[in-house]
């Protein structure tokens, strides 16, 4: 599971380090009513509105090759078929495994897969109880031991309100989770399913569905460059949103 992340760079900036075309509005202010999320954010929760990474042909010349392009998504993912926002279960994951047999996810597998830029993800484990005797959830971040990003893979799909005519598409997401690998096990079962940059090519092409081997979870070697370290439980509370929150206990 991946409920909570932190991610610092711009879209700006993270265009110009992967050579992507920055299509995020600036500010990011969202789309059809979702919060924005225009800095660093040390606290993003799901319905907030995210970077992502996709490769897409250009619109007006779709025969050109495609390019990558960054973009503002709702995290959790609407599918196309929906009849309003915010009505079904939040998908703001998708287990890898099984996402080609669901309906909501069974067409963005095929053609819309997508990265999520990250710091680092939160996750919680089971702590002692309370003085009260009632228990209590741990918070740890994992992050690149060498405090580079991560990549983490994704699904999106694109929603239109028939309901108004001239209102825009919105653009949503949803991050693939895996089963954990490694030490990462110790904090919970499931990880997000980090994508390696040798792979980006072929799991973010347009034009074939990804191979079924950049499902799997990864590799230990992938999992040995990540480092777990507790943090304060003021995560907790989505309102909290500062460097502290990532700095270890």
């Amino acid at each position: 599971m991946c409920g909570r992340y932190a991610v610092t760079t711009d879209p700006a900036k993270l265009a110009a380090e992967i050579d992507a075309v920055n299509e995020v509005p600036v500010p990011l202010d969202g789309t059809a009513g979702i919060p924005g999320s225009p800095g660093p954010n040390y606290n993003v929760a799901p319905t907030t509105t995210v970077m992502t990474v996709v490769t897409r042909h250009d619109h007006d010349n779709p025969d050109d090759d495609p390019r990558l392009r960054v973009r503002a998504m709702r995290w959790g993912l609407v599918p196309a078929w929906a009849k309003e926002v915010g009505k079904g279960p939040l998908l703001f994951n998708a287990r890898a495994e099984t996402a080609g047999e669901k309906s909501s996810f069974r067409a963005s597998v095929t053609s819309r897969r997508c990265l999520i830029p990250m710091d680092g993800w939160y996750e919680w484990k089971k702590g002692p109880p309370d003085s009260k005797g009632k228990p209590t959830k741990v918070p740890f971040f994992m992050s690149p031991v060498d405090g580079t990003r991560l990549f983490v893979a994704g699904l999106w799909s694109v929603w239109h309100d028939r309901t108004k005519e001239a209102s825009p598409p919105l653009l949503s997401c949803s991050i693939l989770t895996t089963d954990a690998v490694g030490d990462l096990r110790q904090v919970h079962d499931r990880m997000p399913l980090i994508m390696p940059y040798d792979n980006w090519d072929a799991w973010l092409d347009p034009d074939h569905r990804a191979p079924d081997t950049l499902f799997a979870p990864p590799s230990a070697g992938v999992a040995a460059a990540i480092t777990i370290r507790e943090v304060s439980p003021l995560v907790n509370r989505v309102a909290n949103n500062s460097p502290d929150l990532v700095n270890p206990v």
